[in-house]
């Protein structure tokens, strides 16, 4: 079984985004809720996944969160959200 690679972006309880990679967005989701996902996430609690994106290889995942969390405004990131929605 191919391994599959996301990267995600979580709204937070004070209205914060945070964007990461994972092989398993709903089991990484809970890590965040359980304290245990990453150190931002510990101190602004994530409240749901509103985008996530799928792809063949781990270096074009990395290669895209890294793009998101670097280069991207977050009028931008809410742009991307918005243009591929998931609920």
């Amino acid at each position: 079984m191919d391994k599959k690679h996301f990267v995600y972006i979580l709204l937070t309880k004070n209205d914060t985004l945070y964007c990461g990679y994972t092989d398993d967005v709903e089991k990484r989701f809970v890590a965040h809720l359980e304290g245990k996902g990453a150190k931002y996430t510990k101190a602004n609690k994530p409240v749901k996944v509103v985008w996530q994106k799928e792809f063949e290889t781990k270096q074009e995942a990395l290669k895209e969160e890294y793009r998101i969390k670097h280069k991207l405004t977050r009028k931008q990131k809410l742009a991307l959200i918005n243009s591929s929605h998931i609920s």
